[in-house]
């Protein structure tokens, strides 16, 4: 079974207390609530945008306007932040790289660059494809009709294969050490890659279940290749907080998508926002996480 566990902290270089606390705290307290208030009405969701479907053109334009941060041992001196079409030629070794695919509101997040920045200062790079490269990109507001999520859905995952691509033509990226991230709309088609590549993955502010979000989850994790799961108890799109959540049963987390995978690990954040990739919780065990399964 996966560890469903409450934040923790990582002492770096302490592998071992990590994995100790994983596997100590593995029970969640339900809070029982004699009351609830009255269900709000659902929101009238919104679709803007006419495009659905990459080109050719705005696919390899989503790897080569990716936003990059490669850390000093990647460039042999100061760290390189930019676009991926824009890294020189370096004179460093081979780190791992973690390629995250961002969430609806695009790279425009200003966490993703902060959180980007703190994986350079452990040793990792990172590459986050720009879907917003195709014109006039689809955005919406939630909810939507489940179709119309599918079709977003499908045109995300078609950004995986050229970053992958852009990335054999680095010197720097150790194709042996990748970690395949995402967040809200960005972790769907990561719960979903079915390719090999990838030696781990994260999934931030999803819950690989049933809800409005997909028609299926169609989670396609691999046997035994570890996994980290970390989103709000309350996330306001994913967990029974959400009163249009569309599933009644729903724990608001990956556990039950990762059964039977003991190198998988849940985190729960309470009442933390649904973008949380920065606080002290998530980073803590995003650190500890990478540091079983990589080597910088």
């Amino acid at each position: 079974m996966p560890s469903i566990i409450k934040p923790t902290k990582h002492v770096p270089g302490n592998n071992k207390t990590y994995v100790a606390a994983i596997l100590l705290a593995c029970s969640l307290t339900a809070v029982a609530q004699t009351s609830a208030p009255a269900a709000p009405a659902t929101p009238k969701g919104e679709i803007m945008g006419t495009a659905w479907v990459h080109t050719a053109e705005s696919l390899l334009a989503s790897a080569q306007l990716a936003d990059v941060v490669l850390p000093a041992k990647a460039t042999g001196g100061a760290v390189f932040t930019g676009k991926l079409k824009d890294v020189p030629k370096l004179n460093g070794g081979k780190v791992p790289v973690v390629v995250f695919m961002h969430g609806s509101s695009g790279l425009g997040l200003k966490a993703i660059g902060e959180w980007q920045q703190w994986l350079a200062t452990l040793g990792y790079a990172s590459v986050a494809p720009n879907s917003f490269s195709l014109p006039n990109h689809v955005t919406y507001k939630s909810p939507i009709d489940v179709d119309s999520y599918e079709r977003i859905h499908a045109l995300r995952a078609s950004e995986i294969a050229p970053v992958l691509a852009a990335l054999k033509t680095q010197s720097w990226a150790d194709a042996n050490q990748m970690v395949l991230a995402g967040t809200s709309e960005g972790s769907v088609p990561v719960a979903r890659y079915t390719g090999k590549e990838f030696a781990a993955r994260m999934l931030y502010a999803w819950s690989c279940e049933n809800n409005y979000f997909v028609k299926d989850p169609q989670n396609a994790f691999e046997a035994g290749k570890p996994v980290l799961n970390i989103i709000s108890s309350t996330d306001p799109f994913f967990s029974k907080s959400n009163s249009w959540l569309g599933n009644a049963s729903a724990a608001g987390h990956c556990g039950a998508a990762l059964k039977g995978n003991a190198v998988a690990s849940v985190v729960l954040i309470p009442d933390a926002p649904h973008t949380l990739l920065n606080f002290n919780a998530a980073r803590n065990a995003t650190a500890g996480f990478l540091a079983q399964v990589l080597k910088p």
